[in-house]
């Protein structure tokens, strides 16, 4: 799932950059995000692209933001879908918070185009 989900640019570049300190860290994460939390049963990957999105915007999370918005893209959701999520949050969150996130995702969107 780890590479299903984020894609093999995303992995490999978090592979290259995994040093003997970070190993741990790095070897937490795919097991408990990607290995146990992506695969659980219940929830579509579309759905679950919505969740991620929805907790990014509301604790502020801008550098992983745009990496789960390509993700979401592979997943399935269509750029309306994604601005939908933004918007929505806008009420529960903030009017920055969501402005901040359509900003980001308006830039992965025209890298995807370009």
């Amino acid at each position: 799932m780890c590479r299903a989900v984020p894609g093999d640019e995303h992995v490999d570049r978090a592979r290259a950059r995994t040093t003997g300190f970070t190993e741990p860290f790095q070897g937490l994460i795919t097991r408990y995000a990607w290995g146990e939390f992506w695969t659980r049963p219940g929830l579509d990957r579309r759905t679950r692209s919505r969740v991620v999105l929805t907790a990014l915007v509301a604790h502020g999370h801008w550098d992983e933001l745009a990496m789960h918005v390509r993700t979401a893209l592979r997943n399935g959701l269509e750029p309306d879908e994604t601005g939908g999520v933004f918007l929505q949050s806008a009420v529960y969150r903030g009017v920055p918070a969501a402005d901040r996130a359509l900003g980001i995702a308006r830039e992965v969107l025209a890298e995807q185009d370009g």
